[in-house]
């Protein structure tokens, strides 16, 4: 049964990978029309409610490229499952560890 429940977790893994990469793969296609477009939209449809307005919008848009580039390759790709449990098993065993010093302390009052 936890053979099972393990190749299930691993596949809803690999799953919310693929998703989170198809996602980002989405957006840098994304990112280059709608660059392309704000180029062309300064240059031969003449607008410019400011003086470079397209380039702080293409900045900006590529910045929260980058931010989800991160998220997907790097923040996600090493805080996955393995990583919270190895965390819980740590702050458990911390607190196990505290709870024994505890005790024993008590049992040197007691004496």
């Amino acid at each position: 049964m936890e053979i099972d429940k393990d190749q299930h977790e691993q596949y809803e893994y690999a799953r919310r990978r693929l998703k989170q990469k198809k996602r980002l793969y989405y957006h840098f296609v994304l990112f280059l029309i709608g660059s392309l477009f704000l180029f062309l939209a300064e240059r031969f449809f003449n607008m410019h409610p400011f003086q470079g307005w397209y380039l702080w919008t293409i900045t900006i848009w590529f910045f929260l490229f980058i931010l989800h580039f991160i998220k997907v390759y790097i923040t996600d790709r090493f805080m996955n499952k393995t990583w919270e449990r190895e965390q819980i098993n740590r702050l458990v065993a911390k607190q196990e560890q505290r709870i024994k010093q505890l005790e024993q302390k008590i049992e040197n009052d007691l004496k």
